[in-house]
Formats: structure tokens, C-alpha cells, sequence
């Protein structure tokens, strides 16, 4: 790529992209699902194509001229988008079209084909296509001002995270600290520019590991502080106002649309429906919580009482800094088991193989390594997905598993090219045949040269978690683009990925993958039986840390528009809903790129919780069909769940894979909760 080009492609894709639009809007024919909605699923090709290159470079390459590239081009990107949903011609086809299916039922389409036009004509209106003009003018500058905004809010956390790093020069202050995490963060060291012998970088794979380990109190402070105070120290990074801006614009766009907020808006076309029913089942939860953190903290006070007693000093009370390093020792004390005993079986590369041998065993999907195809970094593997059963191809499979300057933290899947064509006896033959290529992402911290990089449970988790997203875009078999792989609502795009989490911990996985990197055995029954156990440990921390996060953004955005104060809010409205002191939220607001960088998951943060009350129901399925490598069971979950996408609504989806609709009290049992 030469990325001094992405400007001017971007400006003939758009124009290319407009004039194909053009061309449908004002035909001389009249309107059918043919020349309109299948035409519109083909159009802007060159367009797509390009946003996928520059999004591979935003959230993976974010250095030299991308940031300013990435403020230019978003802002044309929101005005094409408003331009297609707001052209008055091209909406009174669809809903000519939408009318003789669906009120004067004159045009019979197949089921696949009628809800494309159905959830192509609700977006249409969803997005102001009914608006005055003078009204489309008005949300097209709101979208396009919130284009820009999205932008600099994630440059902001980008820069903070590259800029706060702990720097550690003195061996004694990295006193329980595992070796592995030790030459781990000798490398960021190195790589951040060698101001000491050992970082901290500001993610939350550098992070975990040392507040999980480290005694040094004081240094557990400093990380913490760094980490949880991104874009919150008042600098030219903070992004405080850029929040009170973007909550402002959207509760005036909800507004011009017709919705009491913006969350309304937002969960109009989710499972949830309505910002009610979310918070029914966060409040649900949330009072089981905030009880078992009360009982951790109970245990880890105690335990501290005792130490600092032992050792003659003033007792400490528990704070966010300390939660992980004493939930460790009560850990150790209940069940007799220190993660950092299982970190050494948990080899990056081992659990690679481990996630894509469970998509053998379930799916007969395999994983075979490319080395001719480009890729953006060295650190990129390709895969080639192919049917066990005849050897065809399934599509491809780009793995990009470290942390490096210019990627975005966290963990992500993306669709580098949605599945489509499957012959479902569609109403048009003429989708063309495209196979999916899935890419997954993730910021584990790289280990010395020749040694393997060893990962804690829970970024073992988070590395499954997303091979479930993968799983479902490389499953995806239906027809039409818009319907593929991981196009769903957001409160059920999470369950495929979320159920796969299920595989890490079973017996079939560990014993085979989870093996010692220096001796190569596998892990001892006895330590298997330990994780088992304590399966449910910190279930408080883990649920009120998340569900936090959640219902304050259900909270903000149903709000009218004002002058928030965005440091107020968060405190007030944590200490309203009896937030714990020894916690904080797991993405404070100043930073928490899901509700602030995009639309995507505001007002939607919430669908994890949902989707996990169907993915505890869906393994409790597993559970009592005696395996979670049942073959049946495992066949219903593809069959129903992983290649549909968005072809049939998600509750009948759900229903058609468990026989019935879901038992949310699963949720609580599976964390422990339902006692």
C-alpha cells in the first residue's frame, strides 16, 4: 500500500460509488427487488474495498500521515452514507418495492430476499429518508461533525496509550512478577525506546499480568493510574469535551428523527427492542454482583489485614490497584491455585492451534498456513480455511496476535470480505460468489527471541472469544452481502463468539494444548480439577467491572442534551447505582472507544450481558448432551446459528437452535449467581 494515495482513491471511489447509486435511483424502469435492492447490494464495490484497506491501516498501522488522513477521509465517508439514505428517488423505489411485497402483496419474494427489503426499507427510514430537506441538511452535518469527533476521540486514546509508559530500572520492584512477564516487558522496553530495563506499556495485556503479580504497591498504583486515567488528565489529550459534544449531537440527531433519545434509536432493530428491556436484565443482574464483590473483598481484606499485621505496618484498605494482586492470593487460599502456576501451559502459539482444532472438531473446518499472500506486518500469518470432508475452500484467515506502535488496544474481529452468492434458490442469481476473509486481531505483548509467548486465562479467554467472531464470518452461507457472517443485531452478534469461550476449559483442550513450555507435559488432572473449581472465582469483579460500563451508557444516552459533565456523571451515577470503591468501571468513560470512536456500540454495550444470557443457555445445551464436542448438538449450532446471519430474525434463530426461547436464569447460574 502506498498510503499517500488513500486520499485521492478515496475521492474516485466515492464519485464512482455515486454515480452507480445515481444510476439505480433514476432508471427509467420501474421499481422491482431486482433493479433496486439486489442493484443496491453490488453497488459501491470500489468503495467498500478501500474502507477495508484503510481500516486494516487505522486500527493496526495508525502512524505517519494516518491520523490526518483518517480526520479527511471520515467526514466524506458519513456525507456519501447520508447521501445514499437521504436521495428522495432512490428511497421511493424501495418503498414502491417495499409496498407490493408487503401492503398491497401484489410481488412474492423468498423469505431471505423479503427481509433484505424489509430491513433495507426500515433502515432507510431509521437514517432520515422521510426527513424535509431542510431537516436532511441539518443530520447530514450533525453525521458528518460526528464523523470528525469519532475520529479525534480515538486519536486521543491512541496517543495516550502510546505516551504513558512505567518505567522500572530497579530489579527489586518487580518482586512477584513471573520471569515471563518480566522478559516480556524487557521487550516493550526496548521497543518503547529503552528509558530502563523493564516497561509497563499502557495496555491492558501490559497492565493485567503486573497488578496481578506485582507486590510493589505503590508501582500497582502508578500503572493503574495510567491505564485508567487515558484521555482523563485535562491535557491536549483528554477527551472529556469532544463526549460532551458527541452526547449533545446525538440526542439532537435522535430528536430530528423522531425518538424520545438516542437510545431509542440506537435499539430500535436489536433483540432488546427498547432501552427498558436492557436495563430489566442489567438490573437483573447487577445486585448479584455488587453482593459478590462485597464477599471478594471481605476475603481480600483479611488476607491483607493479616499480612500487614504480620509485617508490623498500619493496615491497608482494598483499592482498585490491589483487586487483582489479593483476589490472587484468596485464589490461592480457597482452592489452592495460582494462575501463575497455569501461565506456563498457556502457550500463545499451542492455544492458536487449540481454537482451530476445536473449529475442526466441530465444523470439519481446517486451518492451513499461506505464505504466498501480502500482509500488512510480519507479524500477519494467513491461513487457508478449507472443508475436511472434500477440501474446498471455506476462505481465509489473517491472524495478527501483538502490540506494536500504532495499533489500537484490545481485541477485534473484522470482515475483510463478507460471504456471499450461496444458492439458497434466491429471487436473483445475480450476487456473485464470494468466499469470506476474517481477520483476527489482538495485542498480546511479544516475548524474547526464541522463547513463546505465554498469555494469562483470561487473554486466553479474549483469543477464543474473537476465533468465535472469525467462526461465524467464515460460516456465513446466504445469498445477499448484507445478510453475511456478523451483519446481525448487536445484542446477538456476540453469542457466537462468547459460546466458543466454552471450549477453552474443556478437558478435550487442555490436556491436549495446554502443555508446559519448558518441559512439554501436559497440564497435571490435579491443576485441570483447580481451574475447574474455581470456575466461578471473581465473578463478582469480572460482571460489576463490565455491567458498570454498561448501564452507564444506557443511562447517558437517555439523556436530552445539556452540558454534561462528563467526571460528574460518572461519579454520581456509579455512586447512585452502589458502585464498589475497590473497583472501577472496566473502560472509564474518557476512553471507552466502543461508545466514542463510532455509533457501533453506544447505547449497545449492554449486548454483551444479552448475548451471554444465550450463550449460558446454549452451553447448558452442550452440557446435557454430554459433551461440548457433541456432534449433533455442535451441528445445530452451525446449522442455526453460524451460517444464517441475518437471513432469519435473531429470536427465531435462537429458537429454531434450542427448540425453544431462552432461559435467562442460565445467566445467573453460570456465574454463580442463581444461589
Amino acid at each position: 500500500m502506498r498510503v499517500d494515495e488513500f486520499s485521492a482513491a478515496f475521492d474516485a471511489a466515492i464519485e464512482q460509488a455515486e454515480k452507480e447509486i445515481d444510476e439505480i435511483a433514476n432508471q427509467s424502469a420501474p421499481p422491482t427487488f431486482e433493479n433496486t435492492v439486489l442493484a443496491m447490494e453490488t453497488a459501491g464495490e470500489a468503495l467498500h474495498r478501500i474502507e477495508v484497506l484503510f481500516d486494516v491501516h487505522a486500527g493496526n498501522l495508525n502512524l505517519g500521515p494516518i491520523p490526518d488522513l483518517e480526520r479527511s477521509i471520515t467526514p466524506k465517508l458519513a456525507a456519501y452514507s447520508d447521501s445514499v439514505t437521504q436521495d428522495a428517488e432512490l428511497f421511493a423505489r424501495i418503498e414502491a418495492v417495499h409496498d407490493d411485497v408487503f401492503e398491497k402483496k401484489t410481488v412474492t419474494l423468498d423469505d431471505d430476499a423479503k427481509r433484505l427489503l424489509d430491513e433495507t426499507f426500515k433502515n432507510f427510514v431509521r437514517r432520515g429518508a422521510r426527513l424535509s430537506p431542510e431537516d436532511k441538511s441539518k443530520l447530514s452535518q450533525i453525521n458528518t461533525r460526528l464523523a470528525r469527533l469519532f475520529t479525534d476521540f480515538n486519536q486521543n486514546v491512541l496517543e495516550e496509550e502510546k505516551g504513558h509508559v512505567t518505567w522500572i530500572d530497579d530489579e527489586s520492584r518487580l518482586s512477584g512478577v513471573p520471569q515471563s512477564t518480566r522478559d516480556a516487558m524487557a521487550v516493550a522496553a526496548e521497543e518503547k525506546g529503552g528509558k530502563a530495563k523493564w516497561a509497563v506499556t499502557n495496555t491492558r495485556s501490559s497492565m493485567d499480568p503486573f497488578l496481578t503479580n506485582a507486590d510493589d504497591r505503590e508501582l500497582r498504583e502508578e500503572v493503574w493510574r495510567n491505564y485508567y486515567f487515558r484521555s482523563d488528565n485535562n491535557d491536549q489529550y483528554d477527551n472529556k469535551g469532544i463526549i460532551r459534544e458527541i452526547l449533545n449531537l446525538r440526542a439532537a440527531r435522535a430528536k430530528l428523527l423522531g425518538y424520545p433519545t438516542h437510545a431509542h434509536w440506537r435499539m430500535e432493530s436489536t433483540m432488546a427492542g427498547t432501552p427498558d428491556r436492557a436495563m430489566e436484565l442489567m438490573m437483573k443482574v447487577w445486585p448479584h454482583a455488587v453482593q459478590r464483590v462485597a464477599t471478594e473483598v471481605a476475603d481480600m481484606q483479611a488476607i491483607a489485614d493479616a499480612e500487614m499485621e504480620a509485617a508490623g505496618k498500619p493496615k491497608i484498605k482494598i483499592e482498585p490497584w490491589d483487586y487483582r494482586y489479593y483476589a490472587e492470593k484468596v485464589r490461592a487460599e480457597k482452592y489452592d491455585l495460582d494462575m501463575a502456576e497455569v501461565r506456563p501451559y498457556l502457550q500463545l502459539d499451542r492455544l492458536v492451534e487449540a481454537m482451530m482444532w476445536c473449529a475442526d472438531e466441530l465444523f470439519g473446518f481446517q486451518f492451513q498456513p499461506v505464505g504466498n499472500l501480502p500482509i500488512f506486518h510480519p507479524d500477519v500469518t494467513v491461513y487457508e480455511v478449507v472443508q475436511k470432508s472434500d477440501g474446498s475452500h471455506v476462505g481465509l484467515f489473517y491472524l495478527d496476535p501483538f502490540a506494536r506502535e500504532g495499533k489500537r488496544s484490545g481485541a477485534w474481529m473484522m470482515d475483510y470480505r463478507g460471504q456471499s452468492g450461496w444458492d439458497l434458490d434466491p429471487a436473483s442469481a445475480d450476487v456473485p460468489v464470494r468466499t469470506p476473509i476474517v481477520s483476527n486481531n489482538s495485542n498480546f505483548v511479544p516475548a524474547a527471541d526464541g522463547k513463546p509467548v505465554l498469555i494469562s486465562w483470561d487473554d486466553a479467554t479474549t483469543l477464543f472469544h474473537e476465533f468465535g467472531h472469525a467462526l461465524h464470518g467464515l460460516s456465513s452461507r446466504v445469498h445477499y452481502p448484507s445478510q453475511s457472517g456478523t451483519n446481525v443485531a448487536r445484542d446477538f452478534v456476540e453469542f457466537p463468539s462468547q459460546v466458543l469461550e466454552h471450549w477453552l476449559s474443556t478437558p478435550e483442550v487442555l490436556t491436549r494444548y495446554a502443555t508446559h513450555y519448558e518441559t512439554g507435559e501436559p497440564m497435571p488432572k490435579e491443576l485441570l480439577d483447580k481451574i475447574e473449581a474455581s470456575s466461578k472465582f471473581n465473578s463478582g469483579f469480572e460482571t460489576v467491572e463490565y455491567l458498570a460500563c454498561a448501564i452507564l451508557d444506557m443511562q447517558l444516552h437517555q439523556l436530552q442534551a445539556g452540558d454534561i459533565e462528563v467526571s460528574e456523571f460518572e461519579k454520581s451515577a456509579l455512586a447512585e447505582i452502589g458502585m464498589p470503591d475497590e473497583l472501577p468501571m472496566r473502560h472509564r468513560l474518557p476512553h471507552f472507544s466502543h461508545l466514542f470512536s463510532s455509533d457501533a456500540y453506544s447505547a449497545g454495550y449492554y449486548s454483551y450481558l444479552w448475548s451471554d444470557a444465550l450463550t449460558a443457555d446454549a452451553a447448558e445445551m452442550f452440557v446435557e448432551a454430554g459433551s461440548f464436542f457433541d456432534e449433533e448438538t455442535a451441528a445445530k449450532l452451525f446449522d442455526h446459528i453460524l451460517s444464517v446471519g441475518d437471513t432469519i430474525d435473531p429470536v427465531e434463530t435462537y429458537r429454531n437452535f434450542r427448540g425453544r426461547d431462552v432461559d435467562t436464569e442460565a445467566l445467573l447460574r453460570k456465574r454463580g449467581f442463581a444461589e
